[in-house]
């Protein structure tokens, strides 16, 4: 039976992918505007982020939300964690791989995650101490051994580009032993992939509380590993309420041997 919060996460989440489906055949008309660079949000995030937040303020006026849109909003140990549209370079390109990631944190630790994909209608769900859902069923992290063979997941982010040429030195050595790698656009639904088996381990660098909150409360849930790239345990923020720059995520086995090929190649050492 799924906890109230996630019970209220997931009508959220369900919501404001509504809100993303119905703008999806009007891109070419969708006001965009560019954060930073190549770095943008549409109308379309701030809508699907306002649903979220409507339904949070209704139930829990007493919580502080962090939303990528709207930024901090009041001050509690509660604090409701929005990524309204992770994917929002895919979506207004068209290419559909998306979701709507929400978590709720005490005290900057995820007690629960939501990640929704409405293109697939995939359900992610995962409470602290109760394990990982995707559409209801109980899903474990992938069982391998090492790298041989390993499906990974990374990502490109643009103010990570300055280290670009250590993170392809890193993919280059990782071939050797990776099947592949894959770039897919959405941290959310990479580390949901993993903690559902479907790839093996993921790592970026430059990443958000948003981005990941959920995704690592799944990982942990099913069975898996999250740390930085120098082997530190990592969440979605430390004690100084700042986010994690990087991730590793995979089982035990493989986030271990990902996280010391990052070291060993010097791609780690780029962020000293």
């Amino acid at each position: 039976m799924q906890k109230p919060a996630v019970t209220l996460m997931v009508k959220a989440a369900r919501a404001a992918g509504n809100i993303l489906l119905r703008h999806m055949h009007r891109l070419d008309a969708l006001n965009v505007v560019e954060k930073d660079r190549m770095d943008y949000a549409s109308e379309v995030d701030r809508l699907a982020e306002a649903e979220i937040i409507k339904e949070f303020r209704r139930a829990t006026p007493d919580y502080a939300i962090l939303g990528e849109e709207h930024g901090p909003l009041g001050q509690s140990r509660n604090t409701w964690v929005i990524d309204p549209l992770d994917g929002t370079s895919n979506y207004l390109h068209g290419i559909p791989h998306f979701c709507v990631s929400i978590a709720l944190c005490e005290n900057g630790e995820p007690t629960h995650g939501v990640i929704f994909d409405p293109l697939r209608n995939d359900l992610f769900t995962a409470s602290r101490g109760s394990g990982m859902q995707l559409n209801e069923k109980r899903v474990r992290i992938a069982d391998r051994k090492d790298l041989n063979g390993a499906m990974l997941i990374t990502g490109f982010p643009p103010r990570e580009r300055a280290r670009a040429s250590a993170h392809l030195k890193c993919l280059d050595n990782l071939l050797l032993d990776a099947e592949d790698v894959r770039r897919t656009g959405s941290a959310a639904l990479d580390l949901a992939y993993v903690a559902c088996g479907r790839a093996d381990a993921y790592f970026e660098a430059g990443l958000k509380p948003w981005d990941v909150a959920a995704g690592v409360l799944m990982v942990r849930e099913a069975g898996g590993k999250v740390t930085d790239f120098k082997g530190r345990a990592t969440g979605p923020m430390d004690n100084r309420g700042l986010p994690p720059r990087q991730i590793v995520a995979g089982n035990l086995r493989v986030a271990e041997a990902l996280q010391q090929r990052i070291v060993n190649t010097g791609y780690a050492a780029a962020f000293d």
